[in-house]
């Protein structure tokens, strides 16, 4: 694998190349990765993967016209006939009066923040292998676990660079650490499963193997016998695993592309108030060891902390520089770029803010309702907010979680949900999108 320094080198290398062929303006992005995979069941090593992978993309400007093109051929003269094609390609390119490079005053300059995103990612099949084994030893050991689907531990390490010909090159590290345990409970059509699993970026962070699996036996036990839930409106509390999806929907609806294509449900929404009063949504680039921190954007823009939602009021939307070009906004850092295309957006570590309750105070006075711990499907229409989904979780009855049940579906508007949200304090940094326990009024509870 490449250093930070050699990467950004390489970037900037297909860069200078792209512009002795003919571009006008290019950017290019390197990516080095490596990673290992174990993965066991019912005691036993099942598979064992190592995967390597490094691959350049470049992006090039004739005029208004633009061209994208791949390659993991790192040879010298494979990038030289690579940038030719690339402005070859882009000469024969419809114009586009949106398309260029992000604004030359807003690049990032200096050294990128420092973020801890990187501790080596070294670690032997042995080592993961023990750790994937302890896993799924502790969820079999859960009374009424009766199958395994198995335990898998994983380690990674990238190298991300991008180097643009108007003056920005830099490039980071990452490391990335996983460790999972899935079983079953039950026999025959009366089987049900769950699961549970961690990510870190440093392998010390990971949570112990023994309290995974442990985890992931209790959640699939009690899920066992599942009823039928009577049809109606009714509050639906969210399970933190689920509820982040929420916001997964609300970025969706504000990113660039959907804006300019007047394909959201908010298109109108900038500045009013989309959630309740007491709902604060960010985004934290800056998050040290976060799941998806990162020092610039993928146009080499700085970023920083946002409140997308404050109060309750929808603050940004989420540009790129030819979505905010096309709306006469500036960007706002939350580009993001693979090797291949041009840049899309999203975030980095989003968050609800926590509410002011804990969960039982959340549900207490819930005479009827569910509690959502899976959600199945995407029945959602991100144009008209419409929102169907099937579900399975447990019955409130009384302000208290009580049998589990299955085959529902939930449905109701994404905007009316919204408004009729309430977190709990319970939220954890555990994934890329973080939200606590929810409550949201009214929704239509269907039995299967």
């Amino acid at each position: 694998m490449l250093t930070v320094d050699q990467a950004r080198e390489r970037a900037q290398d297909i860069v200078a190349r792209a512009r002795a062929a003919g571009a006008d303006a290019a950017d290019a992005v390197f990516a080095d990765d490596t990673s290992l995979d174990v993965s066991v069941r019912l005691g036993a090593l099942e598979d064992v993967g190592r995967s390597e992978n490094a691959e350049l993309g470049l992006r090039v400007f004739v005029g208004r016209r633009s061209a994208s093109v791949s390659t993991s051929d790192l040879t010298g003269d494979a990038i030289d006939i690579l940038a030719e094609r690339a402005v070859a390609m882009a000469r024969e390119a419809p114009e586009d009066a949106w398309a260029g490079l992000a604004p030359e005053d807003r690049l990032l300059h200096g050294a990128p923040p420092q973020l801890d995103l990187d501790d080596g990612g070294q670690a032997s099949p042995e080592s993961l292998k023990e750790a994937a084994l302890a896993a799924e030893d502790a969820a079999r050991a859960v009374p009424g676990v009766t199958n395994s689907e198995g335990g898998g531990a994983s380690a990674s390490r990238s190298v991300w660079a991008l180097a643009t010909s108007h003056g920005f090159a830099a490039a980071y590290a990452a490391s990335g650490y996983g460790l999972s345990a899935s079983v079953l409970a039950g026999a025959g059509g009366s089987m049900v499963r769950d699961y549970a699993h961690h990510s870190a970026r440093h392998r010390h962070q990971l949570e112990a193997a023994e309290v995974i699996g442990k985890r992931a036996g209790e959640r699939t036990v009690a899920r066992l016998d599942p009823g039928r839930i009577a049809s109606g409106a009714m509050p639906v509390v969210f399970d933190p695993r689920v509820g982040s999806s929420l916001l997964g929907h609300l970025i969706g609806a504000i990113s660039g592309q959907a804006i300019t294509r007047k394909t959201s449900f908010l298109l109108e929404s900038l500045g009013t108030q989309v959630f309740a009063s007491g709902v604060t949504i960010c985004d934290d680039p800056h998050r040290p060891h976060g799941l998806r921190s990162r020092p610039f954007d993928g146009e080499g823009l700085p970023v920083s902390p946002t409140e997308i939602v404050a109060h309750g009021m929808l603050e940004t939307w989420l540009l790129d520089s030819a979505s905010a070009r096309q709306l006469g906004l500036e960007p706002t850092g939350h580009a993001t770029r693979g090797a291949g295309g041009s840049p899309g957006v999203s975030t980095s570590n989003l968050h609800m803010a926590p509410g002011l309750v804990p969960p039982a105070t959340l549900i207490a006075d819930i005479r009827r309702g569910v509690f959502v711990t899976e959600l199945i499907g995407m029945g959602v229409n991100g144009v008209t907010g419409d929102y169907s989904r099937g579900a399975a979780g447990f019955l409130i009855e009384d302000g208290e979680i009580t049998t589990p049940v299955a085959e529902f579906t939930i449905a109701g508007n994404l905007k009316d949900m919204f408004l009729a949200l309430t977190p709990a304090n319970d939220l954890e940094f555990r994934y890329g999108t973080n939200a606590p326990t929810l409550r949201v009024e009214g929704m239509t509870v269907a039995s299967g």
